[in-house]
């Protein structure tokens, strides 16, 4: 008996989503569909059995074709053991750029991700916390007014996270968070789960802001994928426009 297996591994549709998009492909006779709730990320996992490999696949491929189709970037890996890191290490890598982080309310949990892939020493120049707002002006050069005007959890306050990581660290990427985890500090314009990102590649900058569920550590973790997702996003956009140039 031979076996044909994937994961397809999603970022942007929750598991309850996932199940009635693609309700009707699963148990009607093909290969065997589940759906996993990975914090931040989906997991669809395909496989199949059959006498022979070959025919393994011609249950199994389909199924996953049909996948790719509907959820075309949201993809990151079809690869059981990959990582969303290790994909983001691979593009930097690949492509000989370095990267340094700029974190708030993650307190390092993002410089850690992209530390646990191996060969990462070869693309992170620097992970800094700049929790407080001092810290944010005085190692990041984000401006007084800024914080004043639109508060350090703000789009304005990441962009110059962003900016700022870079211009210190001479990267080529820089990645900002800053938001508000809870058990508190939300307000009604500002609640709990609230979080910017900014991503900065070569001196564009993009700014995505999120709005999580969950206690203060599953908030975190998602900020953190988020984030890494939209450095994936990013580096896919930039290498595109810099083919087409």
């Amino acid at each position: 008996m031979a076996t044909y297996s994937k994961t397809v591994k999603i970022i942007g549709v929750d598991a309850d989503a996932v199940r009635s998009d693609i309700a009707e492909l699963i148990g009607n006779g093909g290969p065997e569909v589940t759906v996993t709730d990975q914090i931040g990320e989906t997991h669809i996992h395909v496989s199949a059995a059959a006498e022979d490999e070959s025919e393994a696949k011609k249950i199994g491929k389909p199924v996953v074709k049909e996948l790719k189709a509907r959820y075309g970037a949201m993809i990151y890996t079809t690869n059981d053991d990959e990582t969303l890191e290790q994909t983001v290490v691979e593009l930097l890598d690949k492509n000989g750029l370095t990267i340094s982080t700029a974190e708030s309310c993650t307190g390092g949990l993002l410089s850690g991700r992209i530390i646990n892939v191996p060969g990462a020493s070869e693309i992170i120049k620097i992970g800094i916390v700049t929790y407080s707002n001092r810290a944010k002006r005085k190692y990041l050069g984000v401006k007084k007014s800024t914080l004043e005007k639109y508060g350090a959890v703000s789009a304005e306050t990441a962009k110059e996270m962003a900016k700022g990581i870079l211009a210190e660290t001479k990267a080529d990427v820089g990645l900002s968070t800053t938001g508000i985890a809870g058990p508190d500090g939300g307000t009604p314009d500002k609640p709990v789960g609230l979080v910017y990102i900014g991503c900065n590649v070569c001196g564009s900058v993009r700014i995505k802001e999120c709005r999580f569920t969950g206690d203060r550590m599953q908030i975190r973790q998602r900020a953190v994928t988020e984030a890494l997702n939209l450095l994936r996003l990013s580096l896919l956009e930039y290498f595109t426009e810099t083919k087409l140039k």
